[in-house]
């Protein structure tokens, strides 16, 4: 069973920065299938939303509200990834999961389709105040 563990959310001012983190353990990724890793964000009264994501193949995709902003990374050991969050924005405020997957298609918009990640993190808040 996998299990995805989000950390490093909390409160900032608008304009401060954040450095989301998940672990991933249970069930290890295989180097013979594709995977991705991202986050996706769901703010008060909206959809939830696909932010940022990366693949099997290094490939990092960001919806277009973030980029220069936000850069997803992962340790060398797949299993851990980053998410710095800088110059933030209060529309931003909302709960931040870590989803992962196995096969392809994982980019950020993917992401946050319904249904499309088979694994999920319980969140970690994220509060932005201008």
């Amino acid at each position: 069973q996998v299990q995805l563990v989000e950390s490093g959310g909390g409160s900032v001012q608008a304009g401060g920065s954040l450095r989301l983190s998940c672990v991933r353990s249970g069930y290890t990724f295989s180097p013979y299938y594709s995977y991705y890793m991202g986050w996706v964000r769901k703010a008060p009264g909206k959809e939830r939303e696909g932010v940022a994501a990366f693949d099997s193949d290094g490939t990092t995709t960001y919806a277009d509200s973030v980029k220069g902003r936000f850069t997803i990374s992962k340790h060398n050991d797949k299993n851990t990834q980053y998410l710095p969050i800088n110059r933030q924005k209060p529309e931003e405020t909302g709960m931040y999961y870590c989803a992962s997957g196995i096969g392809n298609g994982g980019n950020w918009w993917n992401l946050g389709r319904h249904g499309f990640c088979r694994d999920w993190g319980q969140g970690t808040q994220v509060t932005v105040s201008s």
